[in-house]
């Protein structure tokens, strides 16, 4: 399992993507690639475009980006940008969208 600091921001976001990316070239447990996110109590867009990076880079091998303890800021950012269902937060425990919100795909 990959499991992420407390930050992931545009400062550390390059450094983050590199790792997460070795990671994903290693191949996954059982066709998952599994990132913790519980640590994360600072993110900004730049962490959105790192998952996104990570899960096209799963994709193209094959493999599942599945993401555990997704912090509420992380999984609003997803859903602001239309991503959450492609990240696998749109079904959180915490719904994120309102009544007659529609989502992008």
């Amino acid at each position: 399992m990959l499991s992420l600091g407390t930050s992931l921001t545009n400062q550390n976001a390059t450094a983050v993507l590199r790792d997460g990316l070795a990671r994903v070239a290693q191949g996954g447990v059982q066709g998952k690639v599994q990132v913790d996110c519980t640590g994360l109590a600072q993110v900004d867009s730049s962490a959105v475009a790192v998952l996104l990076a990570w899960h096209r880079a799963a994709a193209a091998r094959n493999l599942v980006l599945s993401l555990r303890g997704v912090p509420a800021q992380l999984s609003q950012l997803a859903n602001l940008y239309g991503v959450d269902g492609l990240l696998g937060l749109a079904d959180g425990a915490e719904p994120l969208s309102r009544p007659g919100h529609h989502h992008r795909h």
